[in-house]
């Protein structure tokens, strides 16, 4: 059985003394078949110095692929956790937030585990050039292991995104679905050694602004979960080219514009009905479905179940 280090004893070079940590705030997802992630913010009474940690925990067991897993652990500091959401507090807006006793230093702690159901939808059938990206995606790879990773740019970026957002209930689930996505890409680019993500091969992605256009497509996209549109309407709020815009999304994001946007429509889908208790009629109506069959097709080709089944889960 693999044992992956504690992240939080190798952000502090020791195991920190439990009542150092003060639970801030905790937020949670533990739904079958999908990510399964645990948000914790915390505040120390001893900071002290502490390294930002990123690790990969690939577990895999030959005789149960059942408990293979992919998981993506962080530790940050330096972060701010205000009681108050900033757009509503009172000493924010009045510039007077450096001293307000409600904002403290937190420490951070983010985990995100994959299932193979769930990476599958990533994967390619096995060819003659695959890399080590695809066997650790697909469970080729039978050993379990650890692996250290570092803390990027744009790593940093997507989880103080994921700490600081105002989202809440459904919005949330869908922001912090797209988010980890991301953290899976960027995580995999570290563990592989290839080039960053934001190395550009198509040259009008070189311009800063075009780049902006793209990561705001994404943007429209997850506020549209439950209004279809189509890359036509999406160039024309973004202001690029369609070509352009197909292009510049499946090199920035590693996926293209449809597998993104139904990745995330099924996995809200599968929060509505196992969170939420609705109805496949009502999730149906919400995601924009014209019918509950074309609905059920579309959630079990992601999700491996019909929609039904799941409530029985």
């Amino acid at each position: 059985m693999h044992t992956p280090p504690d992240i939080l004893t190798l952000a502090y070079r020791q195991a920190p003394m439990q009542e150092q940590l003060i639970l801030l705030q905790e937020r949670e997802q533990q739904m079958p078949g999908s990510v399964q992630y645990n948000i914790s913010r915390y505040q120390s009474s001893a900071p002290g110095s502490m390294d930002d940690v990123g690790m990969m925990v690939y577990h895999y067991e030959k005789s149960e692929p059942r408990e293979n897993y992919l998981e993506l652990r962080f530790c940050v500091a330096g972060n701010i956790y205000c009681k108050e959401k900033a757009s509503s507090c009172n000493m924010c807006k009045a510039g007077l937030s450096k001293n307000c006793t409600d904002k403290v230093d937190s420490i951070d702690v983010l985990s995100f585990r994959f299932s193979p159901a769930h990476l599958s939808q990533f994967v390619r059938p096995r060819s003659t050039n695959d890399t080590l990206g695809e066997d650790i995606l697909n469970f080729r790879k039978q050993s379990s292991f650890t692996k250290i990773l570092p803390l990027c740019g744009k790593t940093r970026m997507v989880v103080e995104a994921l700490l600081n957002h105002e989202y809440s209930d459904s919005l949330e689930n869908i922001y912090i679905n797209a988010q980890m996505q991301m953290l899976l890409l960027y995580s995999m680019d570290c563990m592989i050694g290839e080039k960053e993500v934001d190395t550009i091969n198509c040259k009008f992605l070189a311009n800063e602004a075009d780049r902006d256009k793209i990561i705001k497509a994404r943007e429209v996209l997850i506020q549209h979960i439950g209004e279809p549109i189509t890359i036509k309407e999406l160039s024309r709020k973004v202001a690029i080219n369609e070509c352009y815009l197909k292009k510049g999304f499946k090199e920035m994001f590693g996926t293209t514009i449809f597998d993104f946007y139904q990745g995330q429509r099924m996995e809200h889908a599968r929060y509505l009905l196992y969170e939420k208790g609705l109805s496949v009629t009502d999730v149906s109506m919400l995601l924009g479905y014209s019918s509950i069959s074309h609905f059920s097709t579309a959630f079990k080709k992601h999700t491996g179940l019909k929609p039904c089944e799941l409530l029985f889960r």
